[in-house]
């Protein structure tokens, strides 16, 4: 009873160690903190946020808004085509009497 041995094919966890992340390392933190100590405050835990400005792995802020907006583009753009492209080949000889020389046709 018990685990049955779920646990033995999974990868273990990295965790990286907390004194890497120094608000030093990031200008908007940096200026926060700044801020804080002109008011005669501190943060202890501002430090938590580093990880979040750490261009390399997560990008900048434009980055993340352009992948946001347009992550599905490609896709969207792709089925519009194809559903555009599958409706006009089922339909193509379909003729609902409009146009011109429509029997009961209204203007």
């Amino acid at each position: 009873m018990g685990g049955h041995g779920h646990g033995e094919h999974h990868a273990k966890i990295k965790i990286p160690k907390a004194d890497i992340y120094k608000v030093a390392d990031s200008k908007e933190l940096l200026e926060v903190e700044q801020a804080l100590a002109r008011r005669g405050l501190k943060d202890p835990w501002l430090r938590n946020e580093v990880w979040r400005y750490n261009v390399k792995e997560f990008g900048t802020t434009r980055g993340k808004l352009v992948k946001f907006l347009f992550r599905g583009l490609p896709l969207g753009a792709a089925l519009t085509a194809a559903t555009v492209a599958i409706e006009y080949a089922l339909n193509k000889n379909d003729s609902h009497g409009h146009g011109h020389g429509a029997e009961g046709g209204h203007h």
